[in-house]
């Protein structure tokens, strides 16, 4: 079952290093105005776009397989049709301890998956939202 428990969302919140993944460059999107509220939130925001060079004046990966640094929560801001594909990429990990889906982004096969290989997974939820509402 994915998180929604308040105490378990404050601890995934305590995380520290974000990947986001479909993070934009385009000011006023969700996607890049969240990850900025992440940045300004003391979150270290790693933005994965392999359309995009730079963003947050910080190189943009192409993919989570290309991101050096260790991961805490992998953030999704792509449809749900490619949450599979990156739930996939996640697993490829031995970090990313979180998986969370922006609100309207879920994909249930792809929950279960994480879930199996132990991995925490927040659905359909705002994390700009919920970091307001619980921190």
């Amino acid at each position: 079952m994915p998180v929604t428990d308040d105490d378990e969302l404050r601890a995934i919140l305590d995380h520290e290093t974000v990947a986001v993944v479909g993070c934009s460059s385009t000011p006023g999107k969700d996607a890049h105005e969240i990850p900025r509220y992440l940045r300004e939130h003391g979150y270290e925001v790693i933005p994965v776009n392999p359309h995009a060079d730079e963003i947050f004046d910080r190189e943009a990966d192409d993919s989570l397989a290309d991101v050096d640094e260790e991961i805490d929560i992998v953030d999704v801001f792509r449809p749900s049709d490619e949450v599979s594909g990156i739930v996939d990429a996640a697993l490829d990990r031995e970090d990313s301890p979180v998986i969370w889906t922006q609100l309207g982004i879920r994909d249930e096969e792809a929950t279960e998956r994480a879930e199996a290989d132990g991995r925490q997974v927040v659905v359909d939820r705002c994390m700009k939202v919920e970091h307001q509402r619980l921190c």
